[in-house]
C-alpha cells in the first residue's frame, strides 16, 4: 500500500485581511447616507408613514441623491459578502467545527442579499417614473423600511451571534468584544418587533451603528495563525 505523507497544517490563514474589510463595508455605507442626510441638505428623507404626496415630492426633487445613496449602500453589501465568507473561513481554520460558523454564514449572506434587494427598490423610486406616483412609491418605500430595517438587522444580528459565540468558547476574541456583540445580537433579533410594533424602531440603528465598530474590532482581534491564537486564549 503506497504511502502518502500528510500535509502539514498551515500555520497562517490565506484569507483576505478582516479589519480593512469591514473598513470598506462601514465607510461604504455611512457615505452613502451623506447625501441624504444634514450633510447633503434639506429636505431629509420622509418617514413612510407619511403623505404619499410627500414622499414623492421628496424623491422628485432629491432623486440624484437617492440615486448615490443606493449605489454606494448597494456597493457596501460587497465587502460585507467578502467578510462574511473570510471569518467564517477564519473560525474554520482556527478549529472551531459548531454550528455558529453557518449560522454566521447565513446571517451575513442574507444580510448582503436584503442590503442589496432594499437598495435597489431605493434607486427604483428615485427614478422619475416612479418618484411622480405617489401611491407606488408609497408602496415601494413601506417595502425599503422593511428590507432595510428589521430585514437587516435580524440576519446581521445572526452574523453577530454566529462568530461571537464559538469565539467566546474557543476564546479567540476579548471579552469585551464578544459581550459587546451578545449585546448588539439581542437588539437585532428584537427588533423583528418593528414589523408588528412600529415604536420599536430604534433597535434598528442601535443594530448598525454599533455593528460598524463590532466588526472593525473582530477584525483587528481575531487570530490569523495558530501562534496568535493560543496567545489570545491566554491574555483572555
Amino acid at each position: 500500500m503506497p504511502y502518502h505523507a500528510q500535509r502539514p497544517r498551515p500555520r497562517d490563514t490565506q484569507v483576505p485581511p478582516l479589519a480593512p474589510v469591514a473598513a470598506a463595508y462601514t465607510l461604504l455605507f455611512l457615505a452613502g447616507l451623506y447625501p441624504v442626510t444634514v450633510f447633503g441638505g434639506q429636505p431629509y428623507f420622509p418617514g413612510p408613514w407619511e403623505s404619499p404626496e410627500t414622499i414623492a415630492a421628496f424623491f422628485g426633487v432629491r432623486g440624484d441623491a437617492v440615486r448615490l445613496c443606493a449605489a454606494l449602500q448597494f456597493g457596501a453589501t460587497i465587502p460585507l459578502g467578502i467578510f462574511t465568507a473570510t471569518v467564517v473561513s477564519r473560525l474554520q481554520f482556527l478549529g472551531v467545527r459548531a454550528a455558529g460558523t453557518w449560522i454566521a454564514l447565513f446571517g451575513g449572506l442574507a444580510t448582503s442579499f436584503t442590503m442589496m434587494a432594499a437598495s435597489s427598490a431605493l434607486w427604483a423610486m428615485a427614478q422619475p417614473a416612479v418618484a411622480n406616483e405617489p401611491g407606488l412609491i408609497q408602496s415601494f418605500y413601506w417595502l425599503v423600511q422593511a428590507l432595510g430595517g428589521s430585514g437587516f438587522s435580524v440576519p446581521f444580528g445572526l452574523l453577530i451571534a454566529g462568530v461571537s459565540v464559538p469565539a467566546a468558547l474557543g476564546r479567540l476574541l476579548p471579552r469585551w468584544i464578544v459581550v459587546f456583540g451578545f449585546v448588539i445580537a439581542v437588539c437585532a433579533e428584537l427588533s423583528w418587533l418593528y414589523l408588528l410594533i412600529p415604536q420599536t424602531l430604534p433597535l434598528v440603528p442601535l443594530t448598525r451603528f454599533p455593528g460598524f465598530i463590532w466588526l472593525i474590532a473582530v477584525g483587528l482581534t481575531l487570530p490569523n495563525s495558530i501562534e496568535r491564537q493560543s496567545h489570545t486564549a491566554v491574555s483572555a
